[in-house]
């Protein structure tokens, strides 16, 4: 490739990345195929873990990560989206790369897209010129391993040009059905599209459709499928259970057997019982890393799991008051949340300050969350597609009729005035620092505040609150 030199800053190269959002989500390889040859396939040769699936993506990636680099590795993580700074987004042993590596990795990229312009080669996205400048940062650190997380769907999401050492998938549901299908077997067949021949896969619990096609599609490409499961639900488990021990707001413990060992008293901080899924899903994938060679002590397994964090998941940033932030984003995320909040909590009143995206399902969710608050603040994401603060607060009112009540910020003092135990009031403050500030001078001691509804905001909220 020759042309131009480009010499970007790191605000630059921000700027140029955030730019391509214009060309939005255009699922496929042929773009990041041909723009990682003309970078010299820096994909290629990495040991990888590749991690699917719709919720647990994140925390299964994150554990995994944890235990490697327990063993002693040099393990880099490619994660979406960021929570407060985009840096995040690449990491090596836990730590994000530097602006000055990220300014001068995508001054390469941005060469080799100006090239693919000019030869009339194609256009790649946002997310395809992250992922080329991902590859780029770990091939140069040389990390022995690469926990690698899908960006959306899989078959023709931009990291699926690799062949890693184990496929994993985690729980599936409905989210992004625009593009990835209206039904759980359409989007499970997309999350499986990560799957390669002969290469070992492991899946968490699953609906019975989605669990129907991963294991169609492994049977087809002739790949060992390891299986996660309950101890409840042993029976039809190859290879893997789990049995909770304890659980409460510091984080769970549990017994877990695989199908070469048996791990007695392993415990995670990250709080949810649905993290024991993932917890045992991302050791299920460090035993298929054992199996072909890799020797990882059942110590880095201990010590990995308990040191093991993925913020902005229902974590708890404030104790005076109490605020605890979720990501929650799609349905099942805010069912888990629920189930947090009802377990965690059930003794305390509840602010939800929520904001949502317009391409969610966000009556469904509103319907499971709702009631679990006594008061609401709605307010909108930093986002193009946030659903507004008022229209998110008109939306709950038609959903709960007679249940709740919308009061003007103004109106602070007739809304302390008011039975909770019987109305839910509903305030909208369109801008997060408002709607922070407010739940703030609603808050008195019986209360504790939930952020939830989207990354987009949780980031924002993380950082406008520590």
């Amino acid at each position: 490739m020759e042309g131009k030199e480009y010499m970007l800053s790191y605000n630059q190269a921000l700027d140029f990345i955030h730019g391509l959002n214009r060309f939005g989500t255009k699922l496929g390889l042929q773009n990041i195929t041909k723009l990682l040859d003309i970078l010299g396939n820096p994909h290629k040769g990495i040991k990888i873990i590749h991690v699917a699936g719709t919720n647990g993506k994140g925390s299964t990636c994150a554990m995994i990560d944890s235990i490697l680099r327990s063993a002693g590795f040099k393990v880099g993580l490619y994660t979406s989206p960021y929570l407060e700074v985009f840096n995040e987004r690449m990491r090596v042993n836990g730590e994000n790369i530097s602006d000055d590596d990220l300014a001068r990795l995508t001054d390469k990229v941005h060469a080799a897209v100006m090239y693919m312009r000019e030869n009339n080669l194609g256009s790649p996205t946002e997310f395809e010129v992250v992922t080329a400048i991902g590859f780029l940062y770990f091939k140069e650190q040389s990390v022995d391993f690469l926990v690698l997380e899908v960006g959306m769907g899989g078959r023709l999401d931009a990291t699926n040009v690799v062949t890693p050492m184990v496929s994993v998938i985690t729980p599936i549901s409905l989210d992004h059905q625009q593009y990835l299908g209206n039904t759980l077997e359409d989007i499970a067949r997309e999350k499986c599209g990560i799957i390669k021949p002969g290469i070992p896969v492991v899946t968490s619990l699953q609906e019975y459709e989605a669990m129907r096609v991963i294991e169609e599609v492994s049977n087809s490409l002739n790949c060992k499928l390891i299986k996660v499961s309950n101890e409840q639900a042993r029976e039809s488990c190859e290879t893997v259970y789990y049995h909770l021990i304890s659980d409460d707001e510091k984080g769970l413990v549990f017994d877990l057997k695989t199908q070469k060992n048996t791990f007695p008293g392993l415990k995670i901080q990250l709080i949810g019982r649905h993290q024991l899924d993932n917890a045992a899903t991302a050791v299920a994938a460090i035993e298929v890393l054992n199996m072909q060679g890799i020797k990882i002590k059942s110590d880095a397994i201990y010590s990995g799991l308990r040191n093991a964090r993925w913020p902005g998941r229902l974590e708890l940033i404030s104790e005076n008051p109490t605020i605890l932030i979720d990501g929650a984003h799609n349905i099942a995320g805010i069912k888990t949340l629920k189930e947090a909040l009802n377990q965690y909590y059930s003794n305390r009143k509840k602010i939800l300050v929520i904001g949502i995206l317009e391409d969610k399902d966000y009556k469904d969710m509103l319907h499971d969350i709702v009631p679990v608050a006594d008061i609401i603040i709605t307010t909108a994401p930093n986002n193009p597609r946030a659903l507004a603060a008022c229209e998110l607060a008109d939306i709950i009112a038609e959903l709960f009729g007679d249940s709740v009540i919308q009061i003007n910020a103004e109106d602070l003092d007739i809304g302390k005035k008011i039975n909770s135990n019987t109305t839910i009031q509903v305030y909208a403050e369109e801008k997060i620092e408002d709607a922070a500030k407010l739940a703030k001078a609603l808050a008195d001691s019986e209360y504790m505040i939930v952020f939830a509804g989207s990354l987009y905001m949780i980031g924002y909220v993380r950082t406008l609150l520590r």
